[in-house]
């Protein structure tokens, strides 16, 4: 071998090392569930995990540990929907419970409907759609559709609290857990819209991983939800989940081209007031 083509070689391995560098690491140990369970959770929330080395977000990963990370993060919301039984009205109750999912949640999911809604109906090209996504700041649109957000929340559960706090807590969460993980699909469907935020750090989701996460989810959702609702509402209620997915991917390629986080959030709560709203329908 010449000088030339060792030289060659050699810059050829740095260059792999490097692309190698900023790749997500693999599961260790099978699926590693436990770790994957941290993942989830530091990225999804902001309860504490322990002092464990913080590892790059993999979605694949996180995608099949998530319905128990949601179920995780509802323990202490839905603890709160139970206040009614201490004497507590049932709307009063409903929001103290959804104040704590947002602090359990770190506001992700209702900062992520504000900046969607104002990004994708505030600009009127691609570049400005991303552009605004990428502000902190929110707008008409996003103060509104966070609004609304809260407000389909607080009734929902404070309506059916007020007669049945369990039922409201199960139906609350089996809706949750449905959303945050049917949402995943956009990063199934859709490729990274820009090159930095936290979506294109965590890379697009294997439509496998997905399947496990979202079979894992649907089981979860039936056995939580079923009892509140019924085994019918459940189905059209994961249905609408699905349905949900499938068009915000469709209008998220349409006006931007791909996927953020901020989308992926959003689709997260659209989907869970569509399945809420389903489950209290049957209810």
């Amino acid at each position: 071998m010449t000088d030339g083509a060792q030289e060659t070689s050699a810059k050829d391995d740095i260059a792999a090392e490097s692309r190698d560098a900023y790749r997500p690491e693999p599961a260790r140990g099978g699926l590693g569930l436990k770790d994957d369970l941290v993942m989830a959770l530091r990225f999804f929330s902001r309860l504490p995990t322990g002092d464990a080395p913080h590892e790059s977000p993999d979605l694949g990963r996180i995608a099949m540990a998530l319905p128990f990370a949601s179920v995780i993060m509802g323990i202490v919301p839905i603890l709160l929907v139970g206040s009614v039984w201490l004497g507590l009205p049932g709307y009063f109750a409903a929001a103290l419970a959804v104040g704590a999912m947002v602090v359990v949640g770190g506001g992700m999911m209702e900062d992520s409907l504000a900046d969607a809604a104002d990004g994708l109906f505030g600009g009127a090209t691609r570049e400005r759609r991303l552009e605004i996504l990428k502000d902190s700041r929110h707008g008409t649109y996003g103060v509104a559709a966070l609004c609304l957000f809260l407000v389909l929340r607080v009734t929902a559960i404070g309506g059916v609290a007020a007669v049945n706090p369990l039922a409201a807590a199960a139906l609350w969460l089996a809706a949750n857990v449905a959303g945050r993980s049917g949402a995943l699909w956009i990063a199934v469907a859709l490729p990274p819209a820009r090159v930095d935020g936290a979506s294109a750090t965590a890379g697009m989701l294997p439509a496998s991983r997905f399947a496990v996460g979202a079979l894992l989810a649907a089981l979860l959702v039936f056995v939580i939800g079923a009892p509140a609702s019924s085994l019918l509402g459940v189905v059209v209620a994961l249905l609408a989940v699905g349905l949900v997915a499938l068009g915000w991917a469709a209008l998220c390629r349409r006006l931007v081209g791909g996927q953020t986080g901020d989308l992926i959030g959003a689709a997260a709560g659209l989907s869970e007031v569509a399945a809420l709203a389903i489950l209290l329908i049957f209810a």
